[in-house]
């Protein structure tokens, strides 16, 4: 995909309606406005730039380019990542459609239960290695896990809940800034709070807001020790006050994939921790680094190897380790598991839990509602810019949160 240019454009880069060199921009945006139907997308306007769109949106935008082709084999690389259910089942049934018209597909996922929906045959991958392939039927999805892993017990993660506190570690009091609309909750010490939604109900928008990565137009923050109200400006103050964020695109906006794994861990603390009129303290900074990684497993030859050449399993970690070696109190988690494997993804939430026994506070945003009834004490639901219900543990339930979710487009007209 090409940010600078439109919606349209990028549908049909290779394939532009011209006429003695000129772009014949009614056909391209009628052609357009057909294929981002397939996807549910009918409503955004082709000549929209690209890069003005969420990172889900865009997903559904190559998606969408990759079904107008007339293709006979189609490589599918984690595409429901960034989706949620609904707009997964809508790429499902179009998959489905397209097999019957007898295209091929290799499908890439770490969601196994899509693996099991839609393949015939499944190979494993360890370790960049083919542990063997199978029919679908014949492998279960707790051995599917064990292969992956390498673990011969291994199961899916299970996830207990926090022990949560009363006190308030962060109020968020009537923020609103681009989608979102005035949203106001609570998070406790201990506690790791959901935020459910659907594409473009605005909750990255809304981390964003609260870390000063996006400028808030209206409500504040309170933080706990800190009596002041906050409205951050720039993500450096709200990292002085003791925030964290894990970005929905890690290698956009979270890393330095042609640096070091121990430039990267280090960043956000480098001035604070490691560093003295100019003068690096290497040694502690080696240190704390490796202790990073052995806690979370990172899998490389060294704190000196390039980002960019680990697994994306292993890229998360060192996103999470940099706040990890920063000691945050408050972590905004954006698609957390995004694009990672089961062992690793068993890693994570196991850290989230971690976080949460050591008294932090947790925001976590997911695309996967069943990760989020797994992992959280609470969870939040968006839904057209606004929080328009809170589940607490026990009472949620996939259709209600997915109800929830579509709520506030249903509210505005009748149709989601």
């Amino acid at each position: 995909l090409i940010p600078s240019l439109s919606i349209a454009e990028n549908l049909l880069l290779t394939r532009l309606p011209t006429t003695v060199g000129v772009i014949r921009r009614r056909r391209l945006h009628a052609q357009a406005t057909r294929a981002l139907e397939r996807v549910g997308l009918a409503d955004l306007a082709p000549e929209t730039q690209l890069g003005e769109l969420g990172v889900g949106v865009q997903q559904l935008v190559e998606i969408a380019a990759a079904l107008d082709r007339d293709c006979q084999l189609m490589i599918l690389d984690e595409p429901t990542a960034a989706l949620s259910a609904t707009e997964s089942e809508t790429l499902f049934r179009w998959l489905e459609q397209l097999r019957g018209q007898g295209v091929s597909m290799i499908y890439i996922s770490h969601r196994l239960e899509e693996v099991k929906r839609l393949a015939d045959q499944i190979s494993i991958l360890r370790d960049g290695q083919l542990v063997g392939t199978y029919d679908a039927k014949d492998v279960p999805t707790d051995r599917m896990v064990a292969l992956m892993s390498g673990d011969a017990a291994a199961t899916s993660p299970t996830a207990q809940p926090h022990q949560t506190h009363d006190e308030v570690m962060l109020r968020v009091n009537g923020i609103s800034g681009g989608p979102v609309r005035a949203v106001s909750f609570d998070l406790h010490r201990g506690e790791c709070l959901g935020i459910a939604g659907l594409v473009g109900a605005g909750r990255t928008e809304l981390l964003r807001l609260i870390f000063g990565a996006a400028k808030a137009s209206s409500g504040h923050l309170t933080i706990a020790g800190d009596d002041r109200q906050h409205r951050f400006h720039h993500p450096q103050q709200a990292v002085a006050a003791g925030l964290a964020m894990l970005t929905e695109d890690r290698k956009q906006n979270g890393l330095l994939l042609s640096k070091s794994i121990r430039l990267n861990a280090t960043l956000a603390s480098m001035w604070s921790k490691f560093a003295s009129r100019g003068i690096t303290r290497t040694a502690a900074e080696k240190r704390d680094v490796a202790a990073i990684c052995e806690q979370l497993e990172v899998r490389c030859h060294g704190t000196e190897q390039l980002v960019g050449t680990l697994s994306g399993g292993n890229q998360q970690k060192v996103a999470l380790g940099k706040w990890l070696v920063r000691e945050a109190d408050i972590f905004l988690l954006d698609e957390p598991t995004r694009g990672i494997d089961v062992a690793a993804r068993r890693r994570i939430y196991q850290l989230i839990k971690t976080l949460g026994e050591q008294g932090k506070g947790i925001i976590v945003v997911s695309s996967d509602s069943e990760e989020l009834m797994e992992i959280c004490d609470r969870i939040a639901v968006l839904s057209n810019g606004r929080l328009v219900n809170t589940f607490e543990r026990g009472d949620w339930s996939a259709e209600r949160i997915t109800e929830a979710s579509f709520s506030g487009y249903l509210d505005r007209g009748g149709a989601a």
